[in-house]
């Protein structure tokens, strides 16, 4: 892991006691299929392609290649601009965690950094999925928000205007989430916090679901 210059990362120096438990960014690939769909718009164009070239096909073998290229080449393409996105995105996002709090920058065109004490965390989940990467959200306590388009795509959507901090496609995500954990339970003073299991919602990649802390104080 390579080392961070906190005087680019954080929009002021870390305080006297405050300590660097972990840093990273989300990973594109990952980030291209959960966080841009890339999955659902290649079965898009897959199924747009197979249609294509039997409607085609009446017409005969020659424009039903051509179709069939047409609307091949539109999905790639389409591809391409998710997987460029993914890529910028995960190259321009960082996550830090502290042992007071949750830093998180974010932006392509127009960087912003976000800072989230503990004490303003109600709880937090891990998501793990079978490749290794992960999402862990945060749920902020009563009169804290966050709107959604300015977190994106490090957001889990509650509604238009509201959305949960989400540290989207980590590499490593149970030691991340483990690290989180620890960082909450110091900033919260409390000995000890239960892990359960979270029901994975439907349609998303099997994973393995983490209750991650309770309430800081």
């Amino acid at each position: 892991m390579r080392a961070v210059s906190l005087e680019k990362l954080l929009p002021a120096d870390i305080p006297a006691g405050e300590r660097i438990l972990w840093h990273g960014r989300p990973q594109w690939i990952s980030l291209a299929r959960r966080a841009y769909r890339a999955d659902f718009i290649a079965a898009y164009f897959l199924v747009l392609t197979v249609w294509s070239v039997w409607m085609a096909a009446q017409s005969g073998w020659d424009a039903a290649a051509i179709a069939g290229a047409k609307a091949l080449g539109l999905g790639v393409l389409a591809l391409a601009i998710v997987g460029l996105l993914s890529f910028l995105s995960a190259r321009t996002t960082l996550y830090v965690v502290t042992s007071r709090r949750l830093v998180l920058k974010v932006g392509i065109a127009l960087p912003i950094f976000i800072n989230i004490p503990f004490k303003d965390v109600g709880s937090a989940a891990a998501r793990v999925f079978s490749d290794g990467t992960g999402d862990i959200s945060l749920a902020l306590g009563e009169g804290r928000r966050i709107g959604y388009w300015v977190l994106w795509p490090s957001a889990r959507p509650l509604h238009l205007l509201k959305a949960q901090p989400c540290l989207r496609c980590v590499g490593d995500a149970a030691v991340v989430a483990a690290t989180l954990g620890a960082g909450l339970r110091e900033a919260s003073g409390q000995p000890a916090v239960a892990v359960a299991p979270v029901r994975e919602a439907r349609g998303e990649p099997r994973a393995e679901g983490l209750t991650l802390a309770g309430r800081a104080a």
